[in-house]
């Protein structure tokens, strides 16, 4: 037998309250090692009834062979005559087994050196194993974290027992992320590796708006205001439609807030971000004029809409072109991302010289999302690129309606 002590058990349990290893856990893969030891020192990969047994009053642990008490041996590696099974216990008898303690001279190095691996090893895969568990849960929500450090245009980022990576296209354009800096992030993913879990996180996932409108309104997270969709273009602009499933609850005003308290919250979160909140609605022609806010529309009209395709041609007043557009295509692309509608927009003028007729409506004319917008409507957009931020500022300042918040 060999003598560790209390201090093998103390240690045990403190990995147990520490890092969550099981004592019973560690101390059968202790008695593992040890028997693997055994059969390398004595040169036999195969040896029969032998086993670690640790007393845990006295802290010594030894090397049994279990044998059967019989008349006459015949094999000695498993049985036992009755005389010589009497000198170790007095009581024995035929037909039982007895444990013989077959731990080698100078054994104690060897033991300590399996223990010393065992516990090393079995802390690193329980560590391993607490980081995944805890991330796996986390999959799918918001976490705080500490900015570490940049490396290869990714983002490294604490978030607790691990450090997490931020791939540049889950950045926030033109954001500086500073070392030290406390940060938001939506885990992405978590990817088992052969040390700690690499986990994924991004700042610009269109769900770090959701968990934010969860947080901050109390009627989204009791489930009386719904959030139908979100279309979000990180840094930007972001609009997200929401609904109300008590008549007497607006949903729009829920999430804004008394005075705006809880929108500026949220924006000032996300770095002044800019947020539409859309009501959402289940006439599409609705939704669409909503989504598409804050730009007045003339009309809507609804050129498919089946599984295969939804289209539909709206137009608008001619000064409000460019800001039913918004810059580069922005305000219609999110509309389009928001409502899953395609959406070919044109000002009155255009439409009448057009002669628009529904019925004869050419979907390969329409000045669909996907596509560059017709050089005609660009060069306007380029030419009344100043009035156009001016007109949304104006129409968030001073909106009739509480849809159109903007920062």
């Amino acid at each position: 037998m060999i003598k560790f002590g209390t201090a093998l058990y103390e240690y045990c349990e403190e990995q147990e309250r520490e890092k969550g290893i099981s004592k019973e856990l560690t101390i059968s893969a202790l008695c593992d090692a040890l028997v693997t030891a055994y059969k390398k020192q004595i040169k036999q990969k195969e040896v029969p009834n032998v086993e670690a047994i640790i007393d845990e009053q006295t802290g010594e642990i030894g090397i049994f062979r279990t044998k059967l008490v019989v008349n006459k041996v015949e094999d000695p590696d498993l049985e036992i005559s009755l005389e010589d099974a009497k000198e170790i216990d007095e009581d024995v008898e035929l037909d039982d087994e007895v444990k013989i303690d077959v731990t080698p001279e100078h054994f104690g190095r060897i033991a300590a050196q399996s223990a010393k691996q065992v516990l090393t090893q079995r802390a690193r895969e329980a560590e391993r194993k607490l980081v995944l568990d805890e991330f796996m849960e986390k999959k799918g929500t918001l976490t705080t974290g500490i900015i570490q450090r940049v490396e290869n245009r990714n983002v490294i980022v604490n978030i607790g027992k691990t450090d997490a990576i931020m791939p540049q296209k889950e950045q926030i354009p033109g954001e500086y992320y500073k070392p030290g800096n406390r940060i938001r992030v939506f885990v992405l993913n978590v990817k088992e590796t052969s040390k700690l879990p690499q986990v994924i996180v991004s700042h610009a996932h269109a769900e770090i708006v959701r968990e934010l409108f969860e947080l901050e309104v109390p009627e989204i997270e009791d489930g009386i205001v719904e959030i139908k969709s979100i279309s979000r273009e990180a840094g930007y602009r972001t609009k997200i439609a929401v609904t109300s499933n008590d008549p007497d609850v607006d949903s729009v005003g829920a999430c804004i807030g008394p005075r705006g308290s809880r929108i500026q919250t949220i924006i000032g979160e996300l770095k002044n971000e800019k947020i539409d909140i859309v009501r959402y609605s289940d006439n599409p022609v609705e939704y669409i004029v909503n989504a598409l806010s804050p730009a007045r529309i003339v009309s809507v009209d609804i050129l498919a809409d089946d599984e295969y395709s939804k289209e539909a041609f709206v137009i608008v007043p001619d000064d409000q072109l460019s800001l039913a557009i918004g810059r580069d295509g922005q305000n219609v692309r999110l509309a389009h991302k928001l409502t899953g509608w395609k959406i070919d927009i044109k000002s009155e003028t255009q439409a009448s010289k057009m002669e628009y007729q529904p019925q004869q409506h050419n979907n390969e004319e329409s000045e669909e999302l996907q596509d560059d917008e017709p050089d005609e409507i660009a060069e306007e957009i380029r030419e009344q690129e100043e009035y156009a931020v001016d007109e949304e500022d104006v129409a968030a300042l001073e909106a009739d309606s509480p849809e159109e918040i903007t920062e």
